[in-house]
């Protein structure tokens, strides 16, 4: 078996190209490689891609390589987790079954819903191994059909291009719950593996803030806290906010399968915020849970900026005692980052003060907000202790002054 060696040994997944000192001649992209610390350390076994900045991702630590018995155990192992330690069967028949480096499969992660298996493989190697490694969850769930698609940026970052793979009979759309409330989801041209299970919890978490109270979800995408806020939290008055139309449309399907009465706008959230606030309009709860803005360290400081707008607006349309939940799926803007983000949203988001004599602009009178928690993503999509890069949603629970 070729080889690639390391400057130096790392307990990390994600082996990156200026780590690397020497490929052995003739490895293929995809093929797997025996993963070495200069000058004989043998560290364990990954799939190689030469295209990719993510040279190696290693997916077996040790001195055997990744067979039948290993795929099998390292399912099992996360399916245990799912279904013995969370008991999710018994809340909802939809979940993260693979969260990719945290469960040991670098590249992949794997959505059940309902009787389906819903894939996104981030990986040349693991696109290659994906069937057989769907084939042994499916076994193990005992879920008939199988949908696996490339990450939108898999050509960019992998350098190649496939199209999706669908096992005969899949539909096009199923009926899940989720703590008694049921959405649809569908897979064709829905974003990543077709529902945001990550938000589980957080949706339950904010149901119980709802009670009677005005509610705006904004980039509400297929209405997930919009519903749940109505159904589970018993709002008396909900509006959903985004701008694309198939998704708004499934989360008006969504409100309906569970007689919930929202208003959906279709609407960029900028202006419609500013709308708002003309009009004096504020609410007792207000989500904002916009889609990634970072998807790379060049967007850094654009996203950061946009992030920023996003909640000075947002904060000004709570109500004086009221939540706002802010929520980033930017795993590039880390906690500290993210939490200097709102803090400097909040001073902004008060009533201009008069100028005094020698200032130039008007100072703000701003808004005081208590950081209530900070949550993230739902315990089906664990951080793993090696991979950082596995934490990725950030959520601020606030009540605003």
């Amino acid at each position: 078996m070729k080889a690639v060696f390391l400057r130096t040994p790392t307990n990390r997944p994600l082996v990156y190209r200026k780590r690397v000192a020497r490929v052995d001649a003739g490895v293929r992209p995809g093929e797997w490689v025996a993963v070495y610390a200069e000058p004989d350390i043998l560290l364990g076994y990954g799939v190689y891609n030469p295209r990719s900045e993510i040279i190696v991702r290693i997916l077996r630590f040790g001195s055997q390589l990744p067979d039948e018995t290993y795929w099998n155990a390292t399912l099992s192992k996360a399916l245990e987790l799912r279904r013995d330690l969370l008991g999710l069967d018994d809340a909802t028949n939809a979940y993260r079954l693979v969260h990719a480096e945290a469960d040991g499969l670098s590249g992949l992660v794997i959505d059940r819903f309902d009787d389906v298996l819903s894939a996104e493989v981030f990986s040349l190697g693991l696109w290659q191994r994906a069937e057989e490694i769907l084939g042994h969850c499916a076994k193990l769930c005992g879920t008939r059909h199988v949908i696996l698609q490339p990450s939108p940026q898999i050509l960019s970052q992998e350098g190649f291009d496939v199209s999706p793979i669908v096992s005969p009979g899949a539909p096009r759309e199923v009926t899940i719950q989720e703590f008694g409330t049921r959405f649809r989801v569908r897979f064709e041209g829905g974003h990543k593996t077709g529902f945001f299970c990550d938000q589980r919890d957080n949706r339950r978490m904010l149901a119980s803030f709802c009670r009677g109270k005005s509610v705006l979800d904004l980039c509400c995408y297929t209405g997930g806290f919009a519903v749940q806020a109505k159904k589970l939290g018993g709002a008396n008055e909900v509006i959903g906010v985004d701008l694309d139309e198939a998704p708004l449309a499934l989360a008006r399907e969504n409100a309906d399968l569970n007689q919930a009465r929202i208003r959906f706008v279709q609407a960029d959230v900028f202006p419609f915020m500013r709308d708002m606030l003309r009009a004096d309009r504020q609410f007792d709860v207000v989500v904002l849970d916009p889609p990634k803005l970072i998807r790379s360290r060049n967007e850094l400081d654009e996203g950061t900026r946009k992030h920023f707008d996003l909640n000075r607006l947002a904060m000004q349309l709570v109500k004086p005692g009221g939540v706002l939940l802010s929520c980033t799926c930017a795993g590039l803007l880390d906690w500290e980052s993210f939490l200097k983000v709102l803090h400097s949203a909040a001073r902004q988001a008060g009533e201009p003060l008069p100028l005094v004599e020698g200032e130039e602009f008007a100072r703000r009178n701003p808004r005081s907000m208590q950081i209530l928690a900070k949550t993230g993503a739902a315990m089906d999509h664990p951080i793993g202790s090696n991979s950082p890069e596995t934490e990725y949603l950030r959520a601020v629970w606030m009540r605003m002054g």
